[in-house]
């Protein structure tokens, strides 16, 4: 690399500059105050640690966004977290063991292999909840209300709410015979929308015709809430199990929209967009006209199995930083008082004065250039009748 090219950055790898910083930094202490509010403690996880603790489950597309090297200590195998989930799970299950219901928090740096999201990024900054045991839609309920509020706070509006469940897609896959290597790549294929395909891959697999139409169907059955009766007619005749879940879904949906009137809601039985841990209902939210998702979470019980204890859970998780860049909420640029180039022992105690106020005061260097105003400062320290007093800048 020439000395020319030594700026560059990985693609997707970004550096956030003041002001971004200084929103990131805003409403990173905000949210976590919220969220200690309704009961969710902070926690901090390792930024790496063993592949075989972070991999956990069904989840082979974690296992393609993992960074992975070897352990030059051990020489095990070890991972850059890209998703907190299975860490915040390890804590639940391992470290604290408790018995009531227990709500997490984290907030980090993760790292993709490959870029996503609408930046493309490849380090978002994330964001996220969980709750661990209770099995029912009290939580879930609570989760996806947790995510509104940390949208709302950060300015989002015209919020609409994607809900499924994972339930539904594998039920009716079992029921049909598939093995799990067909079923896997139904679901690649579901998450692209490459319909097509998806059609061209159930025909190869010689299924009954009635099972070839309901997997035809599953594909289609979004909408809005009268859906939910055509997705029972559809499904009338399968495991009990699906009709059970469409009912969790439908009551799921009254429930937040019973806190939330303000929101859309949206169905999708074949959103099946988040890692293959999750197992139950599944949720995403979306800004009203546009296709990417600025939050996601859903339900993933007995996460915790691997790590000797499995307990229901669910949770979500969002990027800050691509937050930072659809929020209407704008920093108001901090204006400082500077203060001039003197040893005199009174200015100094003054300036620390200020500080103590929450004031920022930025010194002038000797030889420097630039002046109050290059310096971001409205105010300036001038001493009149051997006190120093804060002014308005000329």
């Amino acid at each position: 690399m020439s000395s020319e090219d030594r700026w560059l950055l990985p693609e997707g790898i970004e550096e956030s500059l003041p002001d971004e910083a200084a929103w990131l930094e805003h409403y990173r202490r905000s949210l976590l105050d919220m969220f200690s509010t309704w009961g969710y403690e902070l926690v901090i996880t390792p930024l790496i640690e063993y592949l075989d603790s972070l991999l956990i489950g069904p989840s082979d597309d974690l296992d393609l966004q993992t960074f992975k090297l070897t352990d030059q200590l051990t020489g095990r195998m070890m991972g850059v977290r890209a998703d907190m989930t299975s860490q915040v799970a390890r804590i639940d299950a391992h470290m604290l063991k408790r018995e009531a219901p227990t709500r997490f928090c984290y907030l980090g740096t993760v790292l993709h292999t490959r870029p996503s999201g609408r930046d493309l990024t490849r380090s978002p900054l994330q964001l996220g909840a969980e709750l661990y045991g209770h099995a029912g839609v009290d939580s879930d309920v609570e989760v996806i209300c947790l995510m509104l509020e940390t949208l709302k706070l950060v300015g989002i509006e015209n919020i609409c709410l994607d809900l499924g469940h994972v339930g539904i897609y594998t039920s009716l896959m079992r029921q049909a015979g598939l093995n799990a290597e067909q079923q896997k790549s139904l679901q690649a294929l579901l998450q692209q929308r490459a319909l097509p395909e998806y059609e061209q891959f159930l025909s190869a697999c010689s299924l009954e015709e009635e099972w070839q139409e309901i997997l035809m169907a599953l594909s289609d059955l979004s909408g809005n809430e009268g859906m939910l009766d055509s997705a029972k007619k559809v499904l009338q005749n399968t495991n009990s199990s699906v009709i059970e879940n469409i009912n969790y879904v439908e009551e799921l949906s009254k429930r937040v929209m019973q806190r939330s009137p303000e929101i859309q809601i949206h169905f999708d039985f074949a959103a099946l967009s988040g890692y293959r841990y999750q197992n139950g209902a599944v949720f995403a939210a979306y800004i009203s006209g546009q296709g990417e998702q600025i939050a996601r979470g859903g339900r993933y019980d007995a996460i915790g199995e691997v790590f000797g204890r499995s307990r229901p859970a669910t949770g979500f998780s969002l990027d800050l930083k691509a937050l930072a860049k659809i929020s209407p909420h704008a920093l108001q640029a901090i204006q400082g008082i500077f203060a001039p180039n003197d040893d005199d022992p009174q200015l100094h105690e003054k300036i620390m004065q200020l500080r103590a106020q929450g004031e920022r005061v930025i010194c002038e260097l000797s030889g420097q250039s630039g002046d109050a105003l290059s310096m971001q400062c409205n105010r300036i320290l001038n001493k009149e009748k051997q006190q120093w007093i804060v002014k308005e800048r000329k």
